[in-house]
């Protein structure tokens, strides 16, 4: 005879039914689930009886007839045709315009309310949009293919800049039916998506530099420098923003952490590239061979060395690898001393993964020696591994 108790910690500690109403949004003055579980037993012992209509008439016609499967609404008390007609005509335009104003008035509410780095993230890209739109007017003004494909990088760069703005915004929200881990991942998929965005652009800027080999670099030889050292001066207005975090290895303690990390690598790849072109101009009106792909090899280079060690910590965690915080030997002698124990037969499906920085999430099997009280072995368990920093551990314990 076998018998399965998964155990939580947060059950462990005997929480009462008040901590559960506030994990799920029900406060204490809060009816709504007090009025969800009114027992029915309470209910007056009159019969059942057809409900009858509140218009006064001789006929006293009941609503709801038992000999027909249909249920009269009387014109009167709900004019449905009316309703029908307002809602039909002014209800689909004012829908869509205040649903677009509430949107854009919520964003502005909360990155008035936000941190500092939300608020300077906020101007970061607004100032990198009319950048953009000044760039690609004038390319297309102008004729030059140049402005435009620039202007069409730094849009995209803005589009991963808002990305890491939403993120910030989502992650505030508590947990809910639905995302019961909470919204905090999203920091960390922000931040692996500009770490990928800046890989694609260390390889466009090789490929680029090979280009520039095999052609004639005399064709190459008049840059856009005021593009370059404007785009080079916004940019150091974004490193300067997060300067705290110009960093290649950088500790994470939160997911924001890594977020506002991949924000400042984003700026700083492209002040690298800016500046990358700015020399490779310099060079060439020296009459330096191969300076533009001696600046642009450098360049890619340096980019994926700065954004690899991002790519990797925030594809270990999407991944849900082994948290590098605690060593496997550490988790393998907590398993050796659950497993000396003399109510315990076996430990087996040890899983251990960082949900975001900072938070390490585990869950295991163990299986309790027949007619023994598995209450002392739970609370060795949480114990050993709390030691260890892991907050968050399921155990499932199977008595024999």
């Amino acid at each position: 005879m076998e018998k399965n108790k998964s155990v939580n910690h947060h059950a462990a500690e005997g929480e009462s039914h008040s901590t559960w109403n506030g994990d799920f949004g029900f406060g204490a003055s809060d009816r709504r689930f007090a009025y969800s579980r009114q027992a029915s037993f309470h209910q007056s012992q009159e019969p059942p009886h057809t409900p009858i209509s509140i218009i006064s008439n001789d006929s006293m016609k009941p609503l709801l007839s038992r000999s027909v499967s249909s249920i009269d609404i009387p014109p009167a008390v709900y004019p449905v045709e009316e309703y029908e007609k307002v809602f039909s005509e002014k209800g689909k335009d004012s829908a869509e315009k205040f649903s677009v104003l509430l949107f854009v008035l919520s964003v502005f509410r909360v990155v008035r309310s936000g941190s500092r780095p939300m608020k300077r993230l906020f101007v970061m890209i607004w100032l990198n949009v009319a950048y953009s739109t000044a760039e690609l007017s004038i390319g297309l003004f102008t004729g030059r293919v140049g402005l435009v494909s620039d202007a069409f990088h730094l849009t995209f760069g803005c589009g991963l800049l808002t990305f890491s703005l939403f993120a910030m915004v989502a992650s505030r929200k508590k947990p809910d039916r639905v995302y019961t881990y909470g919204y905090k991942r999203l920091e960390v998929l922000s931040a692996f998506t500009n770490a990928l965005f800046l890989l694609f652009m260390s390889f466009s800027l090789a490929v680029e530099a090979l280009h520039a080999f095999i052609q004639d670099e005399s064709e190459h030889k008049h840059y856009l420098i005021v593009s370059a050292v404007t785009n080079l001066l916004v940019n150091l207005i974004g490193v300067w923003f997060f300067r705290n975090y110009a960093r290649v290895n950088l500790v994470y303690r939160k997911a924001e952490d890594m977020n506002y990390h991949s924000v400042c690598l984003h700026v700083l790849a492209d002040s690298i590239r800016s500046a990358g072109l700015i020399l490779a101009s310099w060079f060439l009106s020296l009459g330096v061979k191969n300076a533009e792909v001696l600046c642009l090899g450098l360049v890619s280079v340096a980019v994926f060395m700065l954004v690899m060690p991002l790519f990797r910590t925030s594809g270990g965690i999407l991944l849900q690898i082994a948290p590098p915080s605690i060593s496997s030997s550490a988790l393998g002698k907590c398993c050796r001393q659950i497993t000396a124990r003399e109510d315990v037969l076996e430990v087996s499906q040890a899983r251990f993964w960082e949900l975001v920085p900072g938070q390490v999430v585990g869950s295991l099997s163990i299986q309790v020696k027949e007619g023994m009280d598995d209450r002392p072995v739970l609370q060795f368990v949480h114990g050993l591994y709390h030691e260890l920093g892991i907050q968050d551990l399921t155990v499932e314990t199977n008595i024999a």
